[in-house]
């Protein structure tokens, strides 16, 4: 008992550092300059990056991850790198530890051989999971924040800026609120500074993000671009819109919560119900009861 709850720590510990690994949002080579000092945390995340660009891969493989590491918003040079690593250091990790356990617990080496295969394919499998939660996550976020950009935008449009420079605004306004829009747009300002035009930045903006409602401004942007009419009504009918729709989800979701409650209430809440209600009325039954035969 004492090795299984053992195994089962470790098993949570190098999950939670997985997840945490992935949440910080690590870029590796911010991490080298960050600090001069030696530092555990920078030790072993240049180790996980040496390991995973020593590890043979196909470059048309590596294609679908480094799109998905780009749209959870791991966007550093070596995040390609420390993704393999990472999911290969998982593997081996959890694979040595179940490997240990069983081996304590059956003795045996050759039986201990095929639950250390399930906990490596099992680890290998993990982390891609947790990406997709955090790229869930991250359109949510951005999701919620498009209205407000799109308000940001209406406002500095019919002030008379540019395009380009009430992009660049909204982007620096929502940079402390809404991180993950900003750094989209401002994405989208180093494309065109460093050469395309402003239809093909914005065009990458829509393919970029797999977020619906983005790709919704960016091509409205581009229609706006494409045909030479007035940003500011465009953007002010969007934003109304974006408002209404909003709402609208959020009604609807008060009136599932009726139905989602059945499920808690009937299995939760329930049966503690009747246990503190005909609990007392059973033993005082048994205990008549009980009575009854003993006489």
């Amino acid at each position: 008992m004492i090795w299984t709850l053992t195994g089962f720590f470790m098993f949570v510990a190098l999950t939670v550092v997985a997840a945490g690994l992935l949440w910080s949002r690590f870029h590796p080579a911010s991490a080298e300059g960050s600090s001069g000092g030696f530092s555990m945390r920078q030790w072993f995340l240049k180790l996980l990056v040496e390991a995973g660009e020593k590890i043979p891969v196909n470059q048309r493989d590596l294609a679908p991850e480094r799109k998905q590491l780009f749209q959870a918003g791991y966007r550093g040079p070596q995040s390609i790198a420390f993704w393999r690593g990472m999911r290969w250091a998982v593997a081996g990790g959890l694979a040595v530890v179940t490997l240990a356990v069983a081996g304590v617990i059956k003795g045996s080496f050759t039986e201990s051989l095929l639950p250390m295969l399930c906990a490596g394919g099992f680890g290998y499998l993990l982390p891609p999971r947790i990406l997709e939660w955090l790229t869930k996550a991250r359109r949510e976020r951005i999701r919620s924040a498009v209205p407000s950009a799109v308000d940001l935008l209406v406002l500095a449009t019919e002030a008379g800026q540019p395009l380009d420079q009430s992009m660049y605004d909204t982007a620096h306004s929502l940079a402390t609120i809404y991180p993950d829009l900003s750094s989209e747009l401002m994405f989208c300002q180093l494309e065109m500074r460093a050469g395309k035009s402003r239809a093909e930045a914005l065009r990458h903006l829509a393919e970029r993000s797999s977020e619906p409602e983005l790709a919704r401004l960016a091509n409205l942007l581009l229609d706006g671009e494409r045909f030479g009419t007035s940003l500011g009504p465009a953007l002010r009918s969007h934003a109304r819109f974006l408002r209404t729709r909003m709402r609208h989800k959020a009604q609807e979701a008060a009136r599932k919560l009726g139905v989602k409650l059945v499920f808690p209430v009937f299995f939760l809440i329930f049966p503690s119900v009747l246990l503190v209600t005909l609990g007392p009325a059973y033993l005082q039954m048994r205990g008549f009861l009980d009575k009854l035969l003993n006489q």
